[in-house]
């Protein structure tokens, strides 16, 4: 544990003027728990989607994948062909987090679903949700999410 929160702590990323670009390979999260930003690999076509991180051996801890889908909708996920532990983050239109699913078992074909509408689900390294506290009410900045309806809209350059 102390090990994933020393992890967790080394992903906190300060906001600078050199990072204020909304860019569609960067998410970044904040919350009563701090800030973070995390390299994504975009799943917004239903290809990508379908393949997500299945066969990859390893994810860098600062790394995920976005899934996007073209409007909200319940989802469900499962880990067939996934060979390590997940956490899903469940994402609604404003770009607020609804639902946190954490270390989704390797394999397991057990449905994972969103359990209300979601525009975007970030998949990160099993156990960081939890270390860090990204939890429902947390809030990403991203450029999928409409600005006019995002909480932390992409104009808004980060900020608090």
């Amino acid at each position: 544990m102390k090990q994933l929160v020393l992890i967790a702590l080394a992903l906190f990323w300060p906001m600078t003027a050199a990072a204020q670009s909304c860019r569609a390979d960067s998410v970044y999260l904040k919350g009563g728990w701090g800030q973070a930003r995390f390299s994504v690999e975009l799943a917004d076509n239903g290809d990508e989607r379908a393949r997500g991180l299945m066969f990859r051996e390893s994810l860098p801890q600062s790394g995920g994948m976005l899934f996007v889908y073209p409007s909200p909708r319940i989802v469900s996920f499962w880990m067939q062909n996934t060979l390590i532990p997940l956490d899903m983050i469940f994402i609604d239109d404003t770009g607020m987090v609804r639902k946190v699913h954490h270390s989704a078992v390797p394999g397991d074909i057990t449905g994972i679903s969103s359990d209300s509408q979601v525009l975007a689900v970030l998949e990160i390294n099993g156990g960081l949700s939890q270390a860090m506290g990204i939890s429902p009410g947390t809030v990403l900045h991203h450029p999928a999410f409409d600005p006019k309806q995002a909480v932390w809209p992409c104009e808004d350059k980060f900020s608090d």
